[in-house]
């Protein structure tokens, strides 16, 4: 069984003038074979937090934990079988039509992110691939259209088998990895800070602006 795991970092606001708004919008997918070993690196690595910092579910966010940790575990998934994609957007650049449309958007950036996962052949095209996105909705509509739309691309393009679903890393604890490098990616162009980016960089295939 293939798995891609998706996450996204950065915002999709376009009101510069807030304090938190993002320059960029980072969309990475995380590709492996055998979904076991990330979930084991994220066991190991929550089970050396401090007591104080562990958190319900034991759930890891590389933005609120301590650069000890984001370190472990990159580095640790470093070791293991994986790849990793990514496509991030100056949002300055991005049109006026899709700074209006942000679920558009983000289904649409999602798509060319599988759409050249696929094309690169980086995940095998016989069996179901399993597909398994963060979720950044709660309405149930958008979630569903979200998953129509990528289902309808991507068989349409590539007459593969997909099984689409929208997790929250509480239940699916392989999404605590893609945040960790869709972090620290997103760290690189948004702050210009590569540390955290140059321990994953070997395991990164590709990673391409949208809007160049």
């Amino acid at each position: 069984m293939a798995y891609i795991f998706l996450d996204e970092s950065g915002d999709l606001g376009f009101n510069f003038k807030k304090r938190k708004t993002s320059n960029f919008f980072v969309v990475t997918c995380l590709f492996v074979s055998n979904k076991r070993v990330v979930e084991k690196i994220i066991k190991i690595t929550h089970s050396e937090l401090k007591k104080k910092y562990k958190r319900r579910f034991g759930v890891l966010h590389c933005f609120k934990e301590r650069p000890a940790i984001r370190r472990r575990l990159l580095n640790r998934l470093c070791d293991v079988d994986c790849s990793i994609m990514a496509i991030y957007l100056n949002k300055k650049k991005v049109y006026t039509k899709l700074q209006n449309e942000k679920q558009v958007l983000y289904n649409y950036v999602t798509n060319i992110l599988l759409d050249r996962i696929y094309s690169k052949n980086i995940i095998p095209t016989t069996g179901v691939v399993k597909f398994v996105a963060s979720r950044r909705e709660t309405n149930k509509f958008l979630n569903k259209n979200f998953e129509n739309y990528l289902m309808s691309q991507v068989q349409g393009r590539h007459k593969v088998k997909i099984d689409i679903s929208i997790r929250v890393p509480s239940h699916e604890k392989s999404l605590q990895a893609v945040d960790f490098a869709s972090w620290a990616i997103f760290r690189k162009y948004e702050h210009g800070d590569n540390s955290y980016y140059d321990i994953i960089k070997k395991k990164i295939i590709e990673e391409s602006p949208l809007f160049p």
